[in-house]
């Protein structure tokens, strides 16, 4: 044990044993993962914004294919992307128009977009024994959180949760951000292994140089003060960014106007991350909002989708190139993904069996006894 732990210290006064190989790696595990977990769970699928009105738009949850109707009026709403007559999808591309029904493309039964009753059967003629009242699309569970639509499989859903609480962003505007530019990257790793690399900076001294110039404690492979040998809650915490730098870009100079709400604190903080597992964190700036988005495809395949959002005012300053404020993070994000891959390739081994966690690596371990608890089979 490390006697220089304080007790209000995150860092583990014991070294846990991580999840088996079987988690990493196993067809059965992560199917179990996406039929208990992903299911349950608030899944993040983008910027309600991002949705167009007069569309319906493809997307998944966990190993559920969904369709996330708006109608012309901005209204939301989203169905199992299954005909309940044989089962047909029934949005086929990535973006379809929408007008007052939602037709399936095999044997054009219709539906109401906006409550999902059953309209017609087309040529098809009912017997008096068919209920069309028991034959609407099959509804799925919705809520916005600061511009966010997240979606949930569960019939009685509970709240979004977040590891800092759900107000920490409250002083930023984001229902009003626009998002500016998106980059999309499949990696070769668990979805696990991604969010394990996130939640931990031991790696960062010898993965991410650019990311411990600009924020220096980083460099100490520890991402607060209070994960330091010796701390103590009495001491002035540092200033997060190296001298001078005020926000994630390549200069550490802000992109345009910082956000009018945020207090001196966070201005001088830098950046606020979020986590909302298992499927998005947000990291806030004084000038603009990062969002990155986990999307299992497979035991050892995750799709990664990070966006930027900004002011309507930033975007709209003349010259202004949002892929050149997003060229900081994309560096450090495409380290992570080949760490991520790296370290999944290595759990391939025979000899690897589980990984034993450090004290820093508290997050690891809190976000695996959380796998665990959500895998538990219970309604």
């Amino acid at each position: 044990m490390d006697d220089k732990r304080h007790p209000l210290s995150p860092r583990l006064d014991h070294c846990p044993e991580g999840l088996p190989r079987a988690a990493y790696l196993a067809q059965d595990w992560y199917d179990r993962e996406m039929a208990t977990l992903f299911a349950r769970q608030w899944v993040c699928v983008g910027r309600l914004a991002d949705f167009a009105p007069g569309t319906m738009r493809r997307a998944s949850v966990g190993a559920a294919p969904v369709v996330v109707a708006r109608g012309a009026g901005g209204e939301v709403s989203v169905w199992h992307n299954s005909c309940p007559h044989r089962g047909s999808e029934l949005c086929r591309g990535e973006e379809e128009p929408l007008g007052k029904l939602i037709r399936c493309p095999y044997h054009a039964w219709s539906f109401a977009a906006g409550d999902g009753r059953l309209v017609s059967t087309a040529h098809a003629v009912p017997t008096a024994d068919f209920d069309r009242s028991a034959h609407g699309l099959r509804p799925v569970a919705h809520r916005l959180w600061n511009g966010f639509l997240f979606l949930n499989l569960s019939v009685d859903p509970g709240g979004i949760g977040s590891d800092v609480g759900l107000a920490t962003l409250d002083n930023w505007p984001m229902d009003g951000l626009v998002t500016g530019h998106r980059w999309e990257t499949d990696l070769v790793c668990n979805w696990k292994s991604f969010w394990e690399n996130y939640s931990e900076c031991l790696h960062c001294p010898g993965i991410h140089p650019e990311l411990c110039d600009m924020v220096p404690i980083y460099g100490s492979g520890i991402m607060g003060a209070s994960e330091a040998l010796g701390w103590t809650p009495d001491q002035p915490a540092p200033r997060a960014l190296k001298p001078g730098a005020e926000s994630w870009t390549m200069t550490g100079a802000p992109c345009g106007p910082a956000f009018p709400g945020l207090t001196a604190a966070e201005r001088d903080a830098g950046y606020s991350f979020v986590t909302l597992w298992p499927s998005v964190y947000v990291v806030a700036h004084v000038d603009y909002v990062r969002s990155v988005r986990l999307v299992p495809l497979g035991p050892e395949r995750t799709r990664l989708i990070a966006e930027w959002h900004f002011a309507p005012e930033t975007l709209a300053q003349p010259g202004f190139d949002p892929a050149a404020v997003a060229a900081f993070a994309k560096i450090v994000m495409e380290q992570d993904g080949a760490a991520s891959e790296m370290n999944q390739r290595g759990m391939r081994s025979p000899a690897f069996r589980a990984a034993r966690l450090m004290p820093e690596e508290y997050e690891i371990h809190r976000f695996h006894q959380w796998v665990l608890r959500q895998m538990e089979d219970r309604p």
